[in-house]
């Protein structure tokens, strides 16, 4: 089993490790809770897999969408984050 972390770094420099499971984002009951207008109650999800050591993005149907590399992902598919991956909302990075 691989012993890579994941972080999540925001805008701001903070370094968040990302857990080996999914995670919710989102304004209310989520793990990771963003508090803008602009963020869906459930946006995205973050899931890890193991058999290939990645981090997944998928958006959950959200209003103003989810970007990777500024590239809006479609609803309902998982994409894979790479390395220096940039995630954000419409006016959030995450």
């Amino acid at each position: 089993m691989s012993l890579t972390s994941w972080f999540l770094v925001s805008s701001g420099g903070t370094r968040h490790r990302l857990p080996r499971e999914m995670i919710f984002v989102g304004r209310d009951d989520c793990e990771l809770m963003l508090q803008s207008r602009s963020v869906d109650k459930q946006h995205a999800v973050l899931n890890y897999d193991p058999s290939t050591d990645e981090h997944l993005v998928k958006d959950l149907g959200s209003l103003n969408g989810t970007f990777v590399n500024d590239v809006r992902i479609p609803e309902q598919t998982y994409i894979t984050l790479n390395l220096g991956s940039s995630l954000c909302g419409k006016k959030n990075s995450i």
